[in-house]
């Protein structure tokens, strides 16, 4: 593994542990070179997926991306890291157990905010407002409007 810091190829391990609820192997690694060190993660990777954009455009699925924009979501809200760790390697499982290689983005979508609205709301929203792209307050009003249920009537 090459150094981050220094780009020294003979890195050692120093520790391995299981993370992400036993989906991933951590590892802490120290370079010789420069002293530095890092983190590295291990997972298994079932298929490559590629994602197809709405303008057909295809790119690689890329679980960074995914991941970055799901912490923005969640971003101070009161959730365990770990169990965010635990949502997107569950999110990836499910999308690479789909049996395709080829990935709608809106199915991505759906999926993400499937998972963010079991475990906060206000997350939901939030990455909901990106990917609907909510482009005025009453887009917020409208989405939340259904999320609440209805008032009974009162008689």
């Amino acid at each position: 593994m090459r150094c981050p810091f220094c780009g020294n190829t003979e890195t050692q391990v120093k520790d391995s542990r299981p993370a992400e609820d036993h989906v991933a192997i951590r590892r802490r690694r120290f370079c010789p070179s420069c002293g530095g060190r890092f983190t590295t993660y291990e997972r298994v990777q079932l298929r490559d997926l590629v994602v197809v954009k709405k303008n057909s455009k295809r790119e690689d699925f890329d679980r960074d991306k995914m991941e970055r924009s799901i912490r923005i979501a969640l971003q101070k809200r009161p959730i365990d890291p770990e169990r965010i760790d635990q949502m997107i390697s569950g999110i990836v499982r499910r999308l690479e157990s789909t049996g395709e290689s080829d990935i709608q983005s809106d199915k991505i979508g759906e999926i993400v905010m499937d998972a963010l609205a079991r475990i906060d709301t206000v997350a939901y929203v939030r990455f909901a407002s990106v990917y609907k792209n909510f482009q005025a307050a009453d887009d917020f009003e409208d989405f939340v409007h259904e999320l609440r249920p209805p008032e009974p009537d009162e008689d």
